[in-house]
């Protein structure tokens, strides 16, 4: 399901559970049509709102979402269908029932009612029969539900992808483009300005038609390196970076390996860029960039007060309440990436555990889980957030709106790594704001096309 679906046919659409853990307020998302919610999500949302787990929260906001719509219905009108709210007078809005499933009866060929999601297909199945031709859909983020469905004989079933903005995951943004061949050989005419030691260079728009913000710009000669810093109808704005000044980028000690993570360092140590998006495999060098580029500028450089560092998985809403301890060591087993990479960079140190106390304190590194970070107003800070692959875009929105004057954010997380069951590439929080961001003057993406780590992580990574 799309948001641009403009069909004039009406449709009624079944909503599962995960649609509206997904986004609460889903049941608005669908234009004119008509919505269906079975007595068993409702269940489900009840049984979910109460538990200590993240969700529970969407569970609730769901519920006083549809409360809100069916508040000054009659049960009647809430059988029949209540008319939903309207966007505006060119678009009219369809109706929201409320479907009780246990009045259907076990018949040949219905699934078994000793499963909720067989209740919804059965909900879905029924209404099909009763409401032919119209076009009923069951939507659902469960793969196999999705498959059952097909299987039990229902005709249409779809995902919920009003959040996603790419169908394919090859069309990701990666931050920079590379050119074929040698860049100055494209360029027939150009103007360029001095201011210091940055030099900006004005050509034709033609070259790159479909450019954006911060989009950083190769060629294969291994010499020429540049950044968009602007454009109009004509020229294109190009900040001159060569690729010597992008290798010798330093931070804490590191240096880039390759001129992806020169790219990276290049916008991790720009103060101007308020977001940076790290993706990339496993032993790119995302979380030791991120980390040691945080150090450089808490400690040596004094732009920032303190390094938050926090992530997401699916277990931390589970299993964080019952470990012992603050809620730094809650979070210690789970940050680990973190604590390694520290170790890396201190390996050197003649006394490595007696250096990370001193940095912890001294760059003031702070464990935070992503359910404590829900209020905060963070100000003054560099948040590292590794594994943003699992989080949805309403949870990547919730942490970013956070950030205040004087934050930097750090994204990094690897697509291939989803753990939740109701993410892929595509409608994933992380590409999510890949795309949306790509536009904003002060937010740089870089993809780290290439595994670093060692030469047994490199050959996995291409060959498993």
């Amino acid at each position: 399901m799309t948001k641009d679906n403009t069909s004039n046919e009406k449709i009624i659409y079944i909503l599962d559970t995960n649609i509206l853990l997904h986004e609460p307020f889903a049941f608005l998302s669908f234009q004119e049509h008509d919505v269906v919610v079975p007595m068993t999500v409702l269940e489900e949302l009840d049984s979910i709102k109460d538990r200590r787990k993240d969700v529970s929260r969407d569970a609730r906001v769901a519920i006083r979402a549809l409360e809100d719509t069916l508040t000054d219905a009659t049960p009647e009108e809430v059988l029949a269908g209540v008319k939903l709210p309207q966007n505006d007078e060119l678009h009219p809005s369809g109706c929201l029932s409320i479907f009780n499933d246990y009045t259907l009866e076990q018949t040949a060929g219905t699934l078994s009612f000793n499963e909720n999601d067989n209740r919804i297909i059965n909900t879905a199945i029924h209404i099909q029969k009763e409401k032919s031709p119209i076009k009923v859909v069951l939507v659902t983020k469960d793969i196999n539900m999705r498959l059952k469905a097909k299987g039990a004989g229902l005709a249409h079933v779809e995902d919920y992808r009003t959040d996603q903005l790419i169908d394919d995951i090859r069309f990701l943004t990666k931050g920079y483009y590379k050119f074929d061949g040698d860049f100055w050989q494209k360029i027939k005419d150009c103007e360029s300005e001095t201011h210091g030691r940055e030099t900006t260079h004005f050509v034709d728009r033609e070259i790159l038609p479909l450019s954006y913000i911060n989009e950083y710009l190769l060629d294969d000669t291994e010499h020429f390196a540049g950044k968009v810093t602007g454009w109009d109808d004509d020229k294109i704005s190009i900040q001159d970076l060569s690729r010597e000044r992008l290798m010798s980028k330093t931070a804490w000690g590191i240096h880039p390996k390759n001129i992806y993570q020169g790219m990276a360092m290049d916008a991790l140590l720009d103060p101007t860029i308020d977001l940076v998006i790290l993706t990339g495999p496993a032993g790119c060098g995302k979380t030791l960039l991120a980390l040691a580029s945080a150090l450089e500028q808490v400690v040596e450089r004094g732009l920032y007060e303190k390094v938050i560092v926090t992530r997401s998985t699916p277990e931390i809403a589970e299993s964080i309440g019952f470990l012992p301890g603050t809620e730094e060591e809650k979070m210690a087993p789970w940050l680990a990436a973190i604590t390694d990479s520290l170790e890396v960079l201190h390996k050197q140190d003649e006394s490595m555990s007696g250096s990370l106390d001193y940095i912890m304190e001294k760059a003031n590194i702070q464990f935070k889980s992503v359910n404590f970070m829900r209020g905060r107003s963070i100000q003054n800070a560099i948040v590292l957030l590794d594994e943003c692959q699992n989080l949805t875009a309403a949870q990547l929105k919730t942490i970013i709106t956070r950030c205040g004057e004087g934050t930097k954010l750090v994204c990094s997380g690897n697509l291939a790594q989803i753990d939740s069951n109701y993410l892929t590439a595509v409608t994933s929080g992380l590409t999510y704001i890949v795309e949306r961001f790509k536009n904003f003057e002060g937010s740089t993406t870089i993809n780290l096309n290439g595994v670093v780590r060692s030469r047994l992580a490199s050959f996995a990574e291409e060959n498993l």
